[in-house]
């Protein structure tokens, strides 16, 4: 069976390039979001999963509960969906969705693991120099992991910098058992 985030693809390259075409991306993203959470939750998984449904109904449910926080085109969006047996690919959808939009926007989410709490000027100094190196947009999100022991550890997208201590002595003990 195709993976996934393969069969999710082309539905969410047609969703962004008809909000791209229609300037709502940041409408369409959040209605995607609101809709991805919704059908990932386990109790609209098990109702959406009974084979008793139809598609239409598996549509309707999902865009009942959605109510008034999605509009017309995303419940349309989500109805083909349902008639083509792919309303399970929401998450996946939504994720790609976000991606599409993000190298559109020129942007990039960087999250940022450090030993210990970093202050407000040493992640806007981190943001800048990544937004050079990345050649991006660069939106930082902080987290501490004491297991780290020091340094950072960044990822953004599928770029991992790993510059902690915790990395560095993983890799000299590879580097010793070999």
């Amino acid at each position: 069976m195709a993976e996934l985030s393969t069969l999710a693809r082309p539905y969410a390259k047609a969703a962004f390039e008809f909000a791209r075409d229609h300037n709502a991306l940041g409408e369409w993203s959040a209605e995607l979001a609101t809709c991805a959470a919704i059908a990932a939750d386990e109790g609209v998984r098990v109702v959406l999963d009974n084979p008793a449904l139809t598609n239409e109904q598996q549509a309707q449910t999902l865009n009942d509960v959605c109510g008034e926080a999605t509009c017309q085109k995303v419940k349309n969006f989500v109805s083909i969906l349902s008639s083509n047996k792919r309303i399970a690919l929401l998450p996946y959808i939504q994720t790609q969705f976000e991606l599409f939009k993000a190298n559109q926007e020129k942007s990039v989410d960087v999250e940022v693991i450090s030993a210990f709490d970093m202050d407000e000027a040493t992640v806007a100094k981190l943001g800048e120099v990544l937004g050079k190196k990345l050649e991006r947009d660069v939106k930082v999100s902080t987290a501490t992991d004491e297991s780290i022991l020091g340094g950072v550890l960044i990822r953004a997208g599928d770029l991992v910098i790993d510059g902690s201590v915790r990395g560095r002595l993983n890799k000299l003990a590879e580097a010793m058992n070999s």
